[in-house]
């Protein structure tokens, strides 16, 4: 079926069809639901070259990803939120574009999608405090969408982000309900918005029972196995260890467990461990009941959401910057327990004689 022959079954011009499949916003909302409800149930398919003749764009969202080895959206969780933004384009006509750029190169690659035309806008991924890329890309005219925040921008700009401040205060509250006191934070890298929100989340915690966070226990590395279980081990051989721990992300908790577990101790039982982020595609949180107790926030559902804001502000682009938090939930799982009292812990098997 072609555009003539929907807009005949529909009774109406193919000029009107064309503006309600394409998001013209002169065209009413309950015309433009008839029509795209004909359009699925006739299961048409517009020509991509005749749409983006038709609109002037480029129907393709931009994703800038630097390869520096400290990135903290360069891991699996990435991959889950581009899976999630690749539906909602799928499902509005909209291609991906993904340009993966030296660091010192990401200004020039927004510079030239802007400049080809290539994408109708962009997410922002990783944002640092007072993200450069912000002014960037409101000074060249992309309409962009930030996943997460950049505190201290001055420019209005959209994003769409976790609340973790509160997410981690709440994980450390319920580890203090635990009755632990020696608590660990295995944070990601500090220059990253959601990292510091998440430090700020603990120490707020702590300090609103009176107590001071331990330098000795706090990190902040790359999310990765190997950093998790490099910090873990460092402070599990400390004279006072923590006896739990609140890890920035399930990949960073499985180095943890297996630095606990090298120890002779037992998650859950000696040691608490609390992730975040442990709602993934390809690395599920055990199957009925949940392994870690964890911050759990979809990471796909916010690539789903983050590229609808993105679509909306291309289709009505006068409009004002969209914001939307996201809470994360809290899940029990098997990997905390209460705090053990001192003389109960047990040796650690490599220290027995």
């Amino acid at each position: 079926m072609n555009l003539k022959e929907l807009a005949h079954q529909l009774g109406l011009s193919p000029t009107t069809v064309s503006r309600a499949l394409n998001g013209y916003p002169e065209v009413n909302e309950a015309t433009r639901e008839r029509v795209m409800a004909a359009a699925k149930r006739f299961n048409y398919r517009p020509n991509s070259r005749a749409q983006r003749l038709a609109t002037g764009r480029a129907l393709a969202i931009g994703h800038v990803i630097p390869i520096a080895s400290k990135h903290e959206m360069v891991n699996p969780v990435f991959a889950d939120f581009i899976a999630g933004a690749g539906e909602t384009y799928s499902r509005n006509g909209y291609d991906m574009v993904l340009s993966v750029v030296p660091d010192n190169e990401e200004e020039a690659a927004y510079r030239e999608l802007k400049a080809r035309g290539s994408v109708d806008g962009v997410i922002v991924h990783g944002p640092r405090m007072d993200d450069p890329r912000v002014r960037l890309l409101a000074e060249i005219g992309l309409p962009f969408v930030v996943h997460g925040r950049a505190s201290g921008s001055q420019t209005p700009y959209s994003w769409l982000d976790v609340n973790n401040r509160r997410a981690f205060r709440r994980a450390t509250d319920f580890l203090l309900d635990l009755g632990h006191r020696r608590i660990a934070l295995i944070n990601g890298l500090e220059f990253m918005d959601f990292a510091m929100r998440r430090r700020i989340g603990f120490t707020e915690a702590l300090e609103a029972r009176g107590l001071t966070p331990a330098p000795e226990l706090l990190s902040s590395a790359e999310m990765t196995e190997g950093r998790g279980h490099a910090m873990a081990a460092g402070m599990l051989a400390l004279p006072e260890p923590p006896t739990a721990f609140l890890v920035a992300s399930m990949i960073s908790g499985m180095g943890v467990r297996r630095a606990v577990e090298e120890r002779g101790l037992r998650i859950g039982r000696d040691v608490s461990i609390i992730i975040h982020d442990d709602d993934l595609s390809y690395m599920k949180n055990g199957e009925d009941v949940p392994i870690y107790t964890a911050t759990r926030s979809s990471v796909r559902e916010a690539g789903r959401q983050a590229a609808e804001m993105l679509l909306s502000i291309i289709a009505e682009p006068s409009g004002e910057p969209q914001t939307r938090l996201l809470e994360a939930d809290l899940i029990i799982g098997q990997s905390t327990g209460p705090a053990p009292a001192a003389s109960a812990r047990p040796v650690p098997a490599h220290a027995r004689t």
